[in-house]
């Protein structure tokens, strides 16, 4: 069989959005780790539109919002030397970003069943892991997408709008198998940068180069980031979760803090899933977890690699219990949209 993900860099204009509303949580973080948020991102040319609700004792104003905003932009690595390096009429700079802002409060009725101890939304959430510690029991073909999106994004000889994709002809769910093909698109402003490229995959794939290598599928990738593309929060869940390689359930993982079950229960399927595989040896193992707003009780089932249920239960889970066991009070929530959520 031939499974196949892919991966994208923080200079993606989606993953750029998801980063900015992480980098402004860990700023009210800092100030107040009570922080209630919910904040969208939508980010074309240098316009960056922020949308959703925060309720925290930080009180920031806009004009210091604005400012995080331009930062989050300059740290991903949208600086004046590198749009002068490809062009203003090619990509953005942090310095140039105009902001406009539209944050209210939580919604009482949502805040109620929170304050309970209680979900603030209905949902279902997969987890997936396989029996593959050195790939941290992630997908190999998802971890390899991701191995070389990331080690081009950080030698940065290239743009930083990259997204990389790896298919695999496994032999198991796990993805063990040979590599039959790998894509790249990377801003490059010469032609020759190529053979850099593909020294690139083959250092990141143990020097094999048996596979097809494709590097930018339109023969030219100059114009990139928010200038190619409208960049919006929570558009890349396959990215952030499994790849091709599992259902996804529940929202976006970012752009929310801890109280929030599209984050804190997709981590808590993940775990289950981990814990199950080093229990079991199974080659895959599935969770699924559904809840409804208001309730801390959760229904769980868990599933083999043929599909198979092999438990089921429910459970009283408090959010507040699952913000300390991954540790969601503290402003970590730009290491993982740049590491991963399961890294």
């Amino acid at each position: 069989m031939i499974l196949t993900s892919e991966w994208v860099s923080l200079g993606h204009p989606d993953k750029l959005a998801d980063f900015i509303s992480c980098f402004i949580l860990d700023r009210y973080l800092e100030r107040d780790p009570e922080t209630r948020f919910a904040l969208e991102v939508q980010i074309k040319d240098q316009h960056v539109t922020l949308a959703g609700e925060v309720t925290s004792k930080a009180d920031f104003s806009e004009d210091e919002i604005a400012s995080f905003v331009r930062t989050a932009v300059e740290l991903v690595g949208y600086t004046p030397s590198y749009q002068k390096k490809f062009g203003v009429e090619n990509t953005i700079c942090g310095g140039d970003i105009l902001v406009t802002q539209h944050i209210g409060k939580q919604s009482p009725d949502i805040a109620q069943g929170v304050n309970a101890g209680g979900f603030g939304d209905q949902g279902i959430f997969f987890g997936m892991a396989v029996n593959s510690p050195e790939t941290d029991y992630m997908p190999r073909d998802w971890w390899l997408a991701r191995k070389i999106g990331k080690h081009l994004y950080d030698i940065r000889y290239a743009g930083i709008d990259i997204k990389t994709q790896v298919s695999v002809d496994a032999v198991d769910l796990i993805g063990n198998g040979k590599v039959t093909e790998v894509v790249v698109a990377i801003p490059m402003t010469e032609k020759h940068f190529d053979a850099d490229v593909s020294n690139a995959v083959a250092f990141c794939l143990g020097g094999s180069r048996s596979y097809q290598l494709h590097i930018n599928g339109t023969g030219r990738y100059v114009k990139h980031g928010p200038v190619g593309d409208c960049g919006t929060t929570g558009r890349k869940l396959a990215v952030d979760f499994y790849g091709g390689n599992c259902r996804i359930g529940g929202g976006s993982p970012w752009t929310k803090d801890g109280t929030k079950a599209d984050l804190c229960l997709n981590l808590l399927a993940r775990q289950y899933a981990v814990d199950r595989i080093k229990a079991t040896h199974n080659e895959v193992e599935y969770c699924a977890i559904s809840c409804r707003i208001g309730s801390p009780e959760i229904s769980v089932s868990m599933r083999n690699q043929n599909g198979i249920e092999t438990a089921a239960w429910t459970e009283t889970v408090y959010p507040a219990d699952l913000i300390k066991r991954f540790h969601l009070k503290e402003p970590r929530y730009t290491q993982m949209c740049r590491d991963g959520l399961f890294s």
